[in-house]
């Protein structure tokens, strides 16, 4: 066994807090080119990746605070907070995501 990750917060400092009925677990991969960001959105239940692959920039854009992740890191993202993340390396982003939701809830806003 190798540890990951022990924490109680997100990576912008607030308490983890779990969906209070219906839980489900979503897990998916994503793959970002190099170079792309993806939209300002924000997730309104937990959400933690594990970078397998490149680089990421994760920034808050209330705050313009932000933190740069790379292979072998894990994330615990921000709740209800929005962001943007951009790909800055020069090969894929590669993230295993688990998801912790209301069950049939989406866990993705985009920004309007």
């Amino acid at each position: 066994m190798t540890p990951l990750a022990s924490r109680t917060t997100t990576a912008s400092g607030q308490p983890i807090t779990l969906p209070q009925k219906n839980v489900q677990v979503l897990v998916s991969t994503y793959d970002i080119a190099p170079g792309a960001t993806l939209p300002v959105h924000r997730h309104p239940f937990p959400r933690y990746a594990y970078v397998q692959a490149g680089t990421l920039k994760v920034t808050n854009v209330k705050t313009g605070d932000s933190n740069t992740y790379k292979a072998g890191d894990f994330i615990i993202e921000m709740i209800g907070q929005w962001h943007r993340a951009t790909n800055i390396g020069d090969i894929e982003v590669k993230l295993l995501v688990i998801d912790q939701v209301e069950q049939g809830a989406k866990n993705t806003e985009l920004r309007q």
